[in-house]
């Protein structure tokens, strides 16, 4: 098996991994996000620390990376939260669907602040699945209505500006553990104030979803890094979409969900999207 092969399969694993962490976090049941959140991260966090430990490098860093690790943790700390707020109140495939604007957000990010200038096709990508995601947040002038795909949006947003940073940090040579670990232990405490005053008492059932989807939000993490460390985005990233189908799948076996005729429509919008930048970028490659 050839390294590009392996990608494949580690991203396939890792949109697993994130879908049954959404699967998990609504299977918690009626709590606060940020309380979600905090066992979330926890989790991970001590998965990272784990890995650190072990290895020789440890928790070193660099001064100079301290900016992008923290534009990191902000960025993916609001993606977190704005994707369990819409996995709560959404159908999980939308949810995930939204999250999944991320690349289209990281060319205009990588735009901003990498000074990468967009290529036309690349702009086209974007308005095209900005079009798209309108089909799935279906805008009306009930704020509260469309509120949980807006914070959808918002995650997508977040996690597009996070892994422009993280992106940056591997042009520097940082480790993935050391992202990690970072981003999970700045979100535990950032959020962690907010858990203490409005904890909600959970059972036992809900505690074990939650430490679940902090089992599966670690694997997801750390198979989607292993896939980039065996082939570059441009050559794998459209099968980070097969989330979407996991997610619709899950969605319906475990909730009876079953996508509207609107979402389904932008659902493909996105994917074509994805699809053709996903080719022009190898045909490119290949000139």
């Amino acid at each position: 098996m050839n390294k590009k092969q392996k990608a494949i399969i580690y991203i396939i694993a890792s949109a697993f991994c994130f879908a049954l962490m959404n699967c998990f976090v609504r299977l918690s049941g009626d709590l606060p996000t940020v309380q979600k959140s905090f066992f979330r991260n926890f989790i991970a966090m001590l998965t990272a620390a784990g890995i650190l430990i072990k290895s020789k490098t440890g928790f070193g860093y660099k001064k100079a990376d301290i900016p992008l690790l923290l534009i990191r943790s902000v960025m993916g700390t609001i993606g977190i939260l704005g994707n369990f707020y819409a996995v709560d109140r959404l159908n999980i495939s939308d949810a995930s669907m939204l999250n999944k604007l991320s690349p289209f957000f990281a060319i205009i990010f990588s735009m901003l602040f990498l000074r990468e200038k967009p290529k036309l096709v690349q702009a086209i990508g974007v308005i095209t699945a900005f079009a798209g995601s309108l089909f799935i947040i279906k805008p009306t002038l009930d704020f509260v209505e469309v509120l949980p795909a807006l914070m959808g949006t918002l995650g997508g947003i977040g996690a597009g500006a996070a892994y422009t940073a993280v992106r940056a940090l591997g042009q520097r040579g940082v480790k993935g553990p050391l992202i990690v670990f970072f981003f999970s232990a700045f979100s535990c405490i950032a959020v962690l104030p907010f858990v203490l005053t409005g904890y909600e008492p959970m059972s036992l059932v809900q505690l074990c979803f939650l430490l679940m989807a902090g089992l599966a939000a670690a694997g997801g993490q750390f198979t989607i890094t292993a896939a980039y460390s065996n082939a570059p985005a441009k050559e794998i990233s459209i099968f980070d979409y097969t989330q979407i189908i996991f997610a619709a799948a899950l969605g319906f076996f475990l909730f009876g969900q079953i996508p509207d005729v609107y979402s389904v429509i932008g659902y493909v919008i996105i994917c074509s999207a994805s699809l053709f930048l996903f080719v022009y970028n190898n045909r490119e490659s290949s000139n």
